[in-house]
């Protein structure tokens, strides 16, 4: 999962040092917490998408559970990221509400791909597809998406070239009954993300509305 190590933020542009954060302590968790974590932990989910806990960063909410995912075709890694739900019960005027989700998604692109000018429009419409594909209802949404290419050179020329895709953002799940977002589905709409990312069919109908490009760098090994 090294290419889902990098730190995360809400605003998906600064950093904080992920820390682990146990439910399981002495300390007083809030009801709505517990159970939006175990509807991510309950959720089902595509059979390519590899789903474990994760350390969670501490300063950015009171209260924060992480996971992270590797979309993974036999011995092949496709893509991978990181999910972070926060809770802070007094509320956050950035986030208008007390949940917030907070995403890094990396993948590689084949180099046209990367230089289809585009390019960062579809894959904002790939998280916003998946979610609305879903009919989730979200708030505040704010992202960044980057491409880089590496070339490299005397000793390392033998490599060939590489470009990258990275989707960071966060959004504002809406609260239903009991003051709980439907965490599960935001979890499946995350992996849909993933998967249309790692250049994967659609799952299902509702997912046909997501925007594809039409090509894909080759899968990278474990």
């Amino acid at each position: 999962m090294a290419a889902a190590q990098g730190r995360l933020s809400d605003d998906a542009g600064g950093t904080d040092d992920p820390k682990e954060k146990d439910l399981h302590t002495g300390e007083a968790v809030p009801p709505v917490f517990r159970s939006a974590v175990d509807a991510l932990r309950s959720a089902r989910l595509r059979s390519q998408i590899e789903v474990e806990p994760t350390r969670a960063p501490q300063r950015l909410a009171p209260y924060a559970y992480a996971l992270e995912a590797t979309v993974v075709d036999g011995d092949q890694d496709l893509a991978d990221g990181r999910l972070v739900l926060l809770h802070d019960p007094a509320g956050h005027e950035a986030w208008r509400g007390t949940f917030r989700l907070v995403t890094l998604v990396r993948a590689e692109l084949e180099a046209e791909m990367a230089a289809d000018p585009l390019l960062p429009e579809v894959c904002w419409s790939w998280l916003t597809g998946a979610l609305q594909a879903r009919g989730l209802t979200y708030g505040e949404p704010s992202g960044t998406v980057t491409r880089a290419s590496s070339h490299y050179f005397g000793g390392l020329a033998a490599r060939p070239s590489a470009s990258q895709i990275e989707i960071r953002a966060s959004w504002t799940p809406r609260e239903g009954l009991g003051g709980v977002p439907d965490t599960g589905a935001h979890l499946a709409s995350w992996c849909d993300l993933l998967a249309q990312v790692a250049g994967l069919p659609p799952a299902g109908p509702g997912d046909a509305s997501v925007v594809t490009l039409p090509q894909r760098r080759g899968p990278q090994s474990r």
